[in-house]
């Protein structure tokens, strides 16, 4: 191969490059602004629910604590009480640990990988 081929073929990946510079940042301000409506989305699910949900299981938790007041098994309802929060913890803990975290900037990593796939069959 000739020096001057391989300059050419460097010329053509060089004005390749920067070509796709600017899709990639036009990519990357769509992706962005997708994943900051998609989290700001679920994140607002997640509180109104978290919010909810413990209001709920906390005035449930009160009138089963309520309903053993002044009998003989009150110490026992309110430890048997305390335990079942602590394995509902537990668990959500387990939840959260074995959930996979979501993908961000998918489609731009893709680009860049079919584009680079791309320079490495032009550079052969």
């Amino acid at each position: 191969m000739s020096m001057r081929s391989k300059v050419a073929k460097w010329r053509n990946v060089g004005r390749f490059c920067v070509g796709r510079a600017n899709d990639y940042g036009e990519l990357l301000g769509v992706e962005l602004e997708e994943t900051k409506t998609r989290l700001v989305r679920e994140l607002s699910a997640l509180v109104a629910l978290a919010v909810a949900g413990l209001f709920t299981l906390s005035f449930v938790c009160i009138a089963i604590i309520a309903t053993a007041w002044r009998t003989p098994y009150f110490l026992q309802v309110v430890w048997g009480v305390a335990a079942t929060w602590l394995v509902v913890s537990v668990i959500s803990l387990l939840f959260v640990r074995a959930q996979k975290p979501g993908r961000s900037l998918h489609l731009l990593q893709r680009e860049i990988r079919s584009d680079l796939d791309t320079l490495k069959e032009a550079l052969k």
